[in-house]
């Protein structure tokens, strides 16, 4: 579950903050208010004057308060995630083996090929030892 829960707060994350980021550049400013009653610009908008405000700087504050805390939870994730192991030989548990008897033995005679037998064709008997 730790697997597909990361991968699904980060993007989550992401796309929560392209939205703000979305919101706050489509959003007139305080200024924009005054401007618009001396004629400076268009007042109009989709949701109406005043309603544009509201509804816009709601979501804003609600979109950044999930920005907020998935970052708090990425942040969780980042630090309590299991790690694993650098190397095949980290996982390894070492056991101190008893030392093997060492039994005396005859050291290993080695004795010498025997050649082949020299046939009356064979060139067997060219061949340098």
């Amino acid at each position: 579950m730790d697997g597909i829960l990361f991968p699904l707060a980060l993007t989550l994350h992401i796309l929560v903050g392209l939205t703000v980021i979305g919101l706050v550049l489509i959003q007139h400013g305080k200024g924009a208010d005054m401007g618009a009653a001396f004629g400076g610009g268009a007042s109009g908008s989709l949701f109406g004057a005043s309603g544009s405000a509201n509804f816009m700087s709601r979501t804003t504050g609600i979109l950044a308060a999930i920005f907020f805390l998935t970052s708090l939870g990425l942040s969780y994730m980042a630090t309590n995630r299991v790690k694993a192991p650098v190397s095949v030989m980290d996982t390894v548990k070492t056991e101190s083996l008893p030392p093997a008897p060492i039994a005396p033995s005859a050291p290993a005679k080695v004795e010498a090929p025997v050649p082949a037998p020299a046939q009356g064709d064979s060139r067997a008997k060219d061949i340098p030892k």
